[in-house]
């Protein structure tokens, strides 16, 4: 890589982090590939958010002046009134009954909170988290072994077969 400027770009005045929410972001990846690497928060909804904020989703993050940054922002917290029901990530919560999309540390915290819910009241998909065994259907008769492998051991035959 070249250490010289690329003719008309100055380096000056780029925000090197970019913070939504309690997420810093990188300035100097595309606005697309920087809310990419928030949590909840995909392909897909990045450029949905882009197109409602109305920045372009190629321009450098850290680049975009302020108020660009706050229709972002605003973007992300109301993307869930935007979108249908069945695109956001947390539908129908258990409490409130609402559908929300939760980003960044909100994400991890609710997915928590409904997985140790389901281990107290017992449910099956809890019993299962509760175990460690796969919850959601898929096999377990040949993967997901915890225990090491299960059949012949070669080595010890040999050394048997040695030992006589």
């Amino acid at each position: 890589m070249s250490t010289e400027q690329p003719e008309g770009e100055e380096d000056d005045d780029i925000r090197y982090f970019v913070r939504i929410g309690r997420t810093d972001l990188d300035g100097t990846k595309s606005v697309e590939r920087a809310l990419i690497e928030m949590n909840g928060i995909g392909r897909r909804t990045a450029r949905l958010v882009c197109e409602s904020a109305g920045v372009d989703r190629t321009a450098t993050f850290g680049r975009l002046d302020d108020e660009s940054i706050e229709g972002v922002v605003e973007a992300v917290e109301s993307y869930a009134e935007e979108v249908p029901e069945w695109l956001a990530n947390h539908q129908r919560g258990y409490f409130s009954g609402e559908t929300t999309h939760e980003v960044g540390n909100d994400l991890s915290m609710t997915r928590r909170q409904d997985v140790n819910r389901m281990k107290m009241i017992n449910s099956y998909k809890g019993v299962r988290h509760k175990r460690g065994q796969k919850v959601r259907g898929q096999r377990t008769k040949s993967t997901g072994r915890t225990e090491g492998t299960v059949g012949v051991n070669v080595e010890a035959i040999k050394e048997e077969e040695e030992a006589e």
